[in-house]
């Protein structure tokens, strides 16, 4: 088949489709409809005369040609998007996006990022906060910060490990005062607890300080850490969070860590398609970042 007549927008489509393994993450991340999606892709098949895609209730799987066809589709796209943003990064813009998950964006990127732009004035941040896998395609950030239990997480991406997530329990001094004072960790059932997503946390927290039985009663629960972390400073509960986000609150008194006790809960890691490959500004951030937060935890 000649280049001109390769079905490009088929093609596209397909790999998206077949990366993620789903018609509706591939219609999402190219920004159409699932429709237009399933339609490009049954386009393609009739072309090649083969089915690339086993169709099962509510979910698809690559039959044996589509596999063969996403591995070298997938190593072109990357090595485009890597070209291109090898051209991007030769231009020497001052303009740098950065996906980060909301927890961290709120709690830690946001203030400390004052102490980047005092060394680098000419670099202009843009801070996407999302919690979704990223592929470095159609989305703009060069790099991104997440969370996740290991860098198997992220294939096809490198990755470097931040931060280890230590939960610690926190509550409000006012709250505190209200209440019994807190001698030993069953007290603080006597409390709402706060949950991050599930109980699961707190549950393990409460086994690892012997309370292997215990069953929480009142609770909060939130879709995101930062929003633990706000309903602990309004005195809504006891939250466990993350170390690093209630640093700032602990050390300025406006929370109190009632044990010395933690869970260790996966790490954040910075993610990229090539540390290598990445623009003068991406390089200047990471490096900035990995010193900051290897001083923190000197620090602590």
């Amino acid at each position: 088949m000649k280049r001109g007549r390769l079905p490009l927008t088929a093609l596209r489509t397909f790999e998206a489709a077949g990366r993620l393994g789903s018609f509706t993450l591939a219609a999402d991340e190219l920004a159409v409809s699932q429709a237009a999606v399933s339609r490009q892709v049954k386009e393609l098949e009739a072309d090649l005369g083969k089915p690339l895609f086993e169709r099962h209730h509510r979910a698809v799987r690559l039959t044996t040609a589509g596999q063969a066809l996403l591995a070298v589709l997938s190593r072109s796209f990357d090595a485009m998007d890597a070209s291109l943003a090898d051209i991007r990064g030769r231009q020497g813009g001052g303009l740098l996006e950065i996906s980060a998950v909301p927890g961290f964006a709120a709690c830690w990127l946001v203030p400390n990022l004052d102490d980047f732009h005092s060394s680098h004035p000419d670099i202009d941040v843009v801070v996407d906060a999302d919690p979704r896998v990223i592929e470095f395609r159609t989305h703009q950030a060069e790099i991104a910060i997440r969370y996740g239990l290991d860098a198997k997480a992220w294939p096809r991406i490198e990755a470097d490990r931040l931060a280890e997530v230590e939960m610690i329990p926190v509550i409000a001094p006012c709250l505190l005062a209200e209440g019994p004072p807190l001698t030993e960790p069953a007290g603080l059932l006597a409390h709402t607890l706060l949950h991050e997503d599930n109980r699961s946390a707190w549950q393990r927290w409460f086994a690892a300080a012997g309370l292997p039985e215990t069953a929480p009663g009142r609770a909060q629960i939130y879709t995101e850490g930062n929003l633990v972390l706000q309903a602990a400073l309004h005195g809504h509960g006891v939250a466990l969070v993350d170390r690093l986000y209630a640093a700032a609150d602990l050390a300025a008194g406006r929370l109190i860590q009632p044990f010395d006790l933690s869970i260790h809960d996966g790490a954040y890691w910075l993610v990229a398609r090539s540390f290598k490959r990445l623009s003068p500004q991406a390089r200047a951030f990471r490096e900035w970042l990995l010193e900051r937060l290897r001083a923190g935890d000197d620090s602590g």
